[in-house]
This record gives structure tokens, sequence and C-alpha cells, in this order.
């Protein structure tokens, strides 16, 4: 019987179910034992639904691509029978889904099963999973420290081993930049990849749902079950890479890298810079060319994306008044006191402030100088990036300007907190796939380790090149062999 049922991977836990050795009630059990074991100093999951999750395990299919496979899910994805409170007072113990999402069905039809609520930033609003209505998560590397956001309980449990994989969810690096803080790979698939029905909305234009996971190599068996057309998504697409997993052979000569000037900056921390600096000649080692390409619009990316990424949460946000569902303030003096009241209750300070931030470049005598303005530059971020990739295969960056913070560090700086997203946002303006995986450590003052991820970005529909870049790349270093827990 194996006593560490997180330590596994995805394609690890399907071989020892064909062996025999467990089964999936024997994983879900297991599991069960390492959350209530090791997730109290970290503080992933929200809630854990051992019920639901032991039955489907008891008539799990395992001949299925993921049959008998507990996946954790972020708390903003709709799960049938489930709680999903957006880490928020304002949808706490008021919202149970009367639905699958897309993503979910998807996954239950390939035998998978959804267990656990996922701690993030409050409606995806957040960097640091410091956001969350109900607790802080902390780095599995070091306690003291975030695990990125707003998916840091996606990342957090899977580097802890508290989970197979996860599922999160990316509006401007929220997938990639906590995979890189807790070393393991998170990938956001281009925009329409995936169905987004059933995720609740931060910025419609910019969300999207991706896998966290212990290797490109699972992220793509991830990939291929939740990604494709859904009717009940109008933005959703077909995409034509529908085996991803096929294309990792190890095998990127030939392949053209970019490494755009413009991310490689003297506000990045050093350490990073040269973990990053190492990665590409590891690539360059295994036959890709590396070319020099600029973004000459980088600059303008965070002001472009607070600007729209706001002002989407403001009109997503409306739909939350206390009226329909969530929470409702007691004794109000009449409606509008009750929309006031009920709302500034519920919402957290970060959600109330993209809020207001929203409304206003929104509101008359403002929409044009600001959000219309923003667009036209969200094109031209959107050109730049077509331009490089008439000349390359994939971008390589760092995922993140430095490595986790310490907890507080950035709770009363927004603008500090909205910098770290600089090398990710852009992927979500244009509307292209990136995945992050570990290409180092940075040793600490007080003798721990923290990771660093690189960031691959690729064209629109090509998650499998970009993925076969980080699999070689993966299999030419020993990183994924390194383990928060021991």
């Amino acid at each position: 019987m194996i006593n560490s049922i997180g330590s596994l991977s995805i394609t690890e836990l399907k071989q020892e179910f064909h062996k025999g050795t467990v089964s999936p009630v024997d994983a879900v059990s297991l599991l069960i034992n390492d959350i209530e074991k090791y997730d109290n100093d970290v503080c992933s999951y929200l809630s854990i639904d051992k019920e639901s999750a032991l039955k489907a395990a008891a008539d799990a299919d395992i001949s299925k691509p993921l049959g008998g496979i507990p996946i954790a899910i972020k708390d903003l994805i709709n799960v049938k029978g489930q709680p999903c409170s957006c880490a928020s007072q304002m949808l706490k113990d008021s919202y149970i889904a009367t639905y699958d999402a897309t993503a979910i069905a998807n996954l239950k039809s390939h035998g998978a099963i959804p267990f656990g609520r996922l701690n993030m930033d409050e409606f995806a609003m957040g960097s640091t999973t410091e956001n969350s209505g109900f607790h802080i998560t902390k780095n599995p590397w070091d306690h003291s420290r975030i695990p990125g956001g707003s998916s840091g309980g996606s990342a957090a449990c899977v580097a802890n081993g508290t989970a197979i994989a996860s599922l999160g969810s990316d509006t401007g690096g929220s997938i990639r930049q906590p995979a890189s803080y807790c070393g393991v790979v998170g990938l956001k698939p281009s925009y329409g990849t995936v169905s987004r029905y059933g995720l609740v909305a931060f910025a419609s234009s910019l969300d999207q749902i991706g896998p966290i996971t212990k290797s490109s190599a699972d992220a793509a068996v991830l990939l291929s079950a939740i990604a494709g057309k859904d009717p009940l998504d109008s933005t959703s697409i077909d995409n034509v890479e529908s085996n991803p997993l096929s294309k990792l052979n190890g095998d990127i000569k030939g392949f053209k890298i970019g490494i755009p000037k413009e991310y490689f900056t003297d506000g990045m921390d050093s350490n990073v810079s040269n973990c990053i600096n190492d990665a590409i000649k590891t690539l360059e080692s295994l036959g890709a060319e590396i070319i020099e390409i600029s973004l000459p619009h980088t600059d303008y990316a965070v002001s472009t994306y607070y600007i729209i990424a706001t002002a989407e949460a403001s009109a997503n946000l409306a739909r939350f008044d206390s009226v329909r569902y969530g929470h409702r303030a007691q004794s109000p003096n009449d409606i509008i006191d009750q929309y006031k009241k009920s709302r500034s209750h519920g919402f957290g300070q970060e959600v109330k402030r993209r809020i207001i931030l929203g409304t206003y470049v929104l509101s008359s005598g403002y929409n044009d100088a600001y959000y219309v303005k923003a667009q036209k530059v969200r094109t031209l971020i959107r050109d730049d990036f077509t331009r490089a990739f008439d000349k390359v295969d994939a971008i390589v960056s760092p995922t993140a300007p430095t490595t986790a913070c310490k907890i507080g560090e950035m709770s009363d700086d927004p603008l500090e907190m909205y910098l770290a997203d600089i090398f990710t946002l852009a992927a979500n303006l244009s509307g292209i796939c990136g995945v992050s995986t570990p290409c180092g450590f940075v040793d600490t003052d007080e003798n721990k380790k923290l990771p660093v991820g690189l960031q691959i970005l690729g064209p629109p529909m090509q998650e499998s090149k970009i993925l076969c870049i980080s699999d070689a790349y993966e299999k030419a270093t020993n990183w994924l062999s390194h383990k928060a827990r021991q």
C-alpha cells in the first residue's frame, strides 16, 4: 500500500490503478489522510467533499483516461452540489452549485473525481492569496511566504503533495505565477480553448481555466480532458491540437525561441535572472535556436490590463446585489441601503478597490479616455506577439520578476502587487497560451529554497508546442524531482 498518494503524478497513479496496487477508493482515502495531516500548515483547502468523493471513487472506471483520479478545484469553478464561494464572504454559506461547469463535466466524462474546494484571492482578484475572505494560504517551501495568486491554493496543494493535480483560472497570470512560486507546472491555455461556462467571471475577455500539475505531461493529459468547443460558451473554439501528450517527444531541435529584451529588466531579481539564463542555455543545448526579439508595447501592458480587467470586473460583479443570493445585510433602511451595506460587508478591500476603479473608467466622460484607449493599446500588444511569432515558435521569459515574497510584504501596496504580474498578463491581453515550469531555486537568508519558474509563451492554439518545449526542458533537468514536502 502506498503511504503518500499525494506525491504521485496522474501518470503514476494511473499505473498504480492498473497494477492493482491501489484502488480509486484507496487513493481518495489516502489523499484525505494526507490533507488532514499536512494541509493545516499550508491551508490550501476551503472544504473537502469526502462522502461524494468516496462514492465517486467506488463507482470509478479506471479504463477511462482519468478514471478514479481525484482533481482539486479552485473555488470559483462550479461543481454540482458543492459550495462555490469564490473565497468571498459575499457567497459564504449562501450558494451551492446547481450544475457542473463544462470543464468539470468534461473531467467527469473522462473518469476524474472533482475533489475539494481550493483557497484563492477573493473573486480571483489578487496575486498573493492574502485577499481570500477566509484565510491566507502559505507557500509549502516556506510558510512565512505567499504561494502566489489568485490560484494560490491550486498551486500550493500540488506542491505540498495534498493533491494529484488541480484546476485553476488565469486572468492575468493567476495559474502561471503561483505555479512559479510553488515549484510546479501551470498551464494557461489559449483564450477559448477551455469553456468558461460555470467559471464565475472576473474579466470575461481574459479569464481561462487551466491545469496545475506535477509535470508538463500531466498538464497535457488534463488539457486534453477539459478542452473543446462548448455550445454553452460562444467564445469557446475547437482546438486542432486535440492530443498534446502525443507531441511530447523531447525533441526541440530547430525550434526558434524568442527572448524579449523588454522582459529582462533591471528590476528583476538577479538570482531569478541567473536561473532563467541557465534555462535558456539548456534549451539551446537541446538544439533550439535562441533569437532576441522585441515586444515594444510591454511598458503599457500593466496599465492596459488593469483598466480592462477592472472595467469587466465592475460589470460582472454587479450581479452580486444581495437580492437574488449572496450576503444580505440585516435591518437596512431601504433597498439602496441594503445594496450599500451588503456589498460593503460582503466584498473585501481588493474587490471593492477594483470595482470602484472599473466603474470609474467606464463612467460618462472617462470611457473614451481610459477604457476605449486601453482596448486600442491591447490591439497593439497583441500585434507585437503576432509579429514575434512570425519569427519564432515560442517566447521564453521569467514567469515572475522575483521569488515569493513574505506574507504581508505587499499588503499595503497594491501597485507593487500589480507589477508582480508584468511578465504574465500580456498573454491574457493577447489570448495566447503560456506555461510555467520550474527552472531552479534561490536560497534565502533563512536557509530555505524558493522555486523559480520559466515561462514559455506560444501562439494561439499551440499548447502542444509550448508543452513540448517545457517537457523537453524538464527531461533535461531535475527540478521536478525537488519536493516542498519531503
